[in-house]
């Protein structure tokens, strides 16, 4: 990330996205210590269910007003550079070396050493206990 700000989207990352949507995105806070960079299409499918849900649920509520809060439509510049916001930059706490991770419909966006450490105290033993847990709620079983 330069001083302004800004990073560049990898061309490989930009190629995959569908024809017409590659210079549109959304930003906003990730459920982790990061940022979630959503192509324009992918951030209203997202945006439309989470809105959709009933507000007289205060747990809705709540998340709608999180989900939200700071999120920032951005367009990429000529040098194909995204310009993060120095509120959702502070709230990851994106230094200057960043990690660009695709998950799913979204890239996350790391400062570097959080990912390294976010990943550094997870063993083999924690993912096969996370990927049973997970799919054991999945089956119900």
């Amino acid at each position: 990330m330069d001083a302004k700000g800004r990073f560049l989207l990898p061309a490989k990352l930009v190629s995959q996205l569908p024809q017409g949507v590659a210079t549109h995105f959304v930003i906003n806070r990730g459920l982790d210590d990061c940022l979630y960079l959503h192509p324009m299409e992918n951030w209203m499918e997202q945006s439309k269910e989470i809105n959709d849900l009933p507000d007289h649920e205060d747990d809705n509520r709540k998340l709608k007003k999180f989900f939200n809060y700071g999120m920032t439509m951005v367009d990429l510049d000529s040098a194909s550079r995204v310009l993060l916001p120095q509120t959702l930059r502070d709230y990851a706490g994106l230094e200057k070396d960043l990690v660009l991770s695709g998950i799913g419909k979204h890239i996350e966006i790391w400062d570097k050493s959080k990912y390294h450490q976010f990943f550094d105290s997870f063993t083999p033993a924690n993912y096969r206990a996370l990927y049973k847990k997970v799919k054991t709620q999945q089956t119900g079983q």
